[in-house]
């Protein structure tokens, strides 16, 4: 049996340009190599740790030069946590990267008839701009090398440091593992205080932290949510399997109410499902209201622990105004609204049409979306919850009309065939494009192109110190004047 050829370490490596998920790249001999955590301008040496026909992964061992572009991450967990891959770069540079990413995915994927690209709409805020974080909880925490060969030596017959508790941040990897976060610069810093605050308080009542792999311990996940209107919320995920974790939990809870006056609405759940996912599972209100409010222009919006809400909230308000511009609405148009959420663009558009119609899979958040027209004295929207290739059919067309203007938001996997063949046979004027993964979007430009054509692109930061972008596209039924 023949050995595995031991993997090359690649020597003054320079990093040329920035790639998908955070990466940077180089070429070595025709060969791809991509490399995380560097920055445009670095000279490195890097070991080879996954090799493919045509490209390679790699991770820097050494340093020949740093890049002049390259710049000291604020976060203290820079290079550890799986997030913020581009703290290291300005964010002058990010947005062109990501202006970059945009224009070669539509132009290599949709391949298309595009116009140009407008420049990218950067985000005003850059750090604390988040309004949602979710930190697990696991009985292993992460350590790195550093951390480690500073453990004192474990005892014999005696739980050593490695089978520590921790809340925070899972590391890209190392499922069962948990990275125990300090500061995060994403969010307001209320959220530090009581991520740490329930980590400490957990361990000095002794409550056992989730082990994914065995389906035990008590305290799994915590949500912290936050509204522009100053309220906060926070959902915490326990397992709870007998009546001493039901003390413990409830313990901490109280405690967290007794010391975070701030939290206006405080949850709990009991998971004891294999994942963290609770849409389909009974929330129970601890402290204060089931919801927050939070705003944008002269509207509001209800905020419950299960809506979906997009988490940049300033930059959101600058996203939507794109797609209402995009629209080009004067008060007469039928407005499909696809993938609509808890209705937050189908409510920024309604006073400029004349019906809007929601669609989204989620119940709960359809329930969210016409409490917020209720809300807002909004009676032009009608809201169907259900999967959007059953639901948007060519009969429900018949029924509630064919729309002038389609504005569609699908998730990151884009919209799924049976959908764009429908909203080819509707055929309205204008398709209003949201998205949070331009590659995906270019595969349904391509679809839609028999009957659309692009006439406007524009890019939208959501998220700084990530590579991921939204981008907005205006097409056009090709047999419509352009305006």
């Amino acid at each position: 049996m023949s050995k595995k050829k031991p993997l090359p370490l690649l020597e003054g490596v320079t990093i040329t340009d920035i790639a998908a998920e955070g990466n940077a790249l180089a070429r070595v001999n025709d060969m791809v190599v991509f490399v995380p955590w560097a920055v445009p301008g670095d000279v490195v040496d890097v070991q080879v740790v996954k090799k493919k026909h045509s490209y390679c992964e790699a991770r820097i061992v050494n340093f020949v030069k740093k890049s002049p572009l390259r710049i000291e991450p604020r976060c203290a967990h820079f290079g550890t946590c799986g997030g913020c891959k581009w703290q290291n770069l300005p964010y002058s540079e990010q947005l062109k990267a990501k202006q970059k990413q945009v224009t070669d995915q539509l132009q290599r994927i949709a391949k298309v008839e595009l116009p140009e690209v407008n420049p990218i709409l950067g985000s005003k805020e850059i750090w604390e701009y988040r309004n949602k974080l979710e930190f697990g909880a696991a009985s292993k925490r992460w350590y790195t090398k550093e951390e480690l060969q500073q453990l004192p030596p474990r005892e014999e017959g005696k739980p050593g440091a490695l089978t520590e508790g921790a809340l925070g941040f899972h590391i890209p990897g190392a499922f069962d593992k948990i990275y125990p976060i300090e500061k995060c610069w994403l969010m307001p810093d209320l959220q530090n205080r009581i991520r740490n605050f329930i980590a400490t308080y957990a361990k000095s009542i002794g409550m056992s932290f989730y082990n994914v792999r065995e389906q035990t311990g008590v305290l799994r996940n915590i949500m912290i949510r936050h509204s522009n209107s100053g309220e906060w919320m926070l959902l915490v995920q326990f397992r709870i399997e007998s009546a001493d974790d039901e003390r413990l939990a409830m313990q901490l809870m109280q405690r967290v109410a007794d010391e975070f006056g701030e939290i206006t609405s405080l949850f709990y759940v009991n998971n004891l499902k294999g994942n963290d996912a609770f849409n389909d599972l009974e929330l129970h209100l601890f402290k204060g209201r089931p919801y927050m409010i939070s705003t944008m222009e002269d509207l509001q919006f209800k905020v419950g622990p299960k809506s979906f809400y997009q988490t940049n909230t300033l930059q959101a308000c600058t996203l939507y105004n794109v797609a209402r511009e995009f629209a080009q609405l004067t008060g007469n148009e039928l407005v499909y609204d696809l993938y609509t959420g808890t209705g937050t663009i189908a409510n920024f558009v309604a006073r400029r049409a004349n019906k809007v119609i929601g669609i989204e899979y989620v119940p709960e958040a359809i329930e969210d979306a016409k409490e917020n027209s209720k809300l807002n004295h909004i009676a032009n929207t009608l809201f169907y919850a259900g999967d959007m290739k059953d639901i948007l059919t060519d009969d429900f067309i018949a029924r509630h009309g064919r729309p002038d203007v389609i504005i569609t938001d699908p998730p990151r996997a884009g919209m799924h065939p049976d959908v764009v063949k429908v909203i080819m046979n509707a055929a309205p004027k204008r398709i209003v494009y949201v998205s949070c993964n331009p590659a995906t979007q270019a595969r349904d430009l391509a679809l839609l192109d028999p009957l659309y054509r692009v006439l406007k692109v524009q890019p939208v930061d959501m998220f700084p110190h990530t590579s991921h972008v939204e981008n907005v596209v205006l097409l056009q039924k090709r047999n419509e004047p352009i305006n």
